[in-house]
């Protein structure tokens, strides 16, 4: 009697499929969680930059995703007069010692979310910051940011300082394939 070709394919399926649905699966990791909905609360501000039909809307949902990401306290990139926000803590870590939402998962992010190391916290903020003063239309300072969310504050930023709707726009789609990186980078923290 002859073997059928397909039934090996097909126990081979079976095994497979039962091994996926396996209850021994690792879990989302807790600390994953806040960190991944921090990254989402930036997409909804970026979705609310890109479809603003005022420049003060597209600045004021600029201004928020910058602040779910620096929190509330980095010098030089406060927020601006009228944005009012709860946020306490960024996604990045702060100027000084405090931690980030993603230090939680530094050791499962990808090195496009926090960028490498943050011993120096100060100093990655002025780089940012000096990233963002050297910046021009000729002179892309951003993708040499060593973290995706660092790029969205730099676009945010700009936003901030221009005078036209379209621009602003524009910014907020630099910002949304940063937002992209982010979220990629927390895969294996899932």
């Amino acid at each position: 009697m002859r073997a059928r070709p397909w039934a090996g394919g097909a126990a081979v399926a079976m095994l497979l499929a039962a091994c996926a649905s396996s209850t021994d699966a690792p879990a989302a990791r807790p600390d994953a969680a806040p960190v991944l909905e921090r990254v989402e609360q930036v997409q909804q501000q970026v979705d609310l930059w890109r479809n603003a039909r005022s420049l003060g809307s597209a600045q004021a949902a600029a201004a928020q995703a910058r602040l779910l990401i620096t929190g509330p306290d980095i010098a030089g990139l406060e927020s601006p007069a009228g944005i009012r926000s709860d946020v306490e803590q960024g996604l990045l870590p702060d100027d000084s010692d405090g931690p980030g939402l993603a230090s939680s998962v530094a050791d499962c992010a990808g090195p496009d979310l926090l960028g490498g190391t943050w011993d120096d916290q100060k100093q990655r903020w002025t780089i940012l910051r000096t990233a963002i003063d050297e910046w021009g239309p000729d002179n892309n300072t951003f993708p040499s940011l060593p973290s995706h969310p660092q790029r969205v504050v730099g676009w945010a930023t700009l936003t901030l300082g221009t005078t036209s709707l379209d621009r602003a726009r524009e910014y907020s789609g630099h910002a949304q394939l940063h937002v992209d990186a982010a979220r990629d980078a927390l895969a294996d923290c899932r």
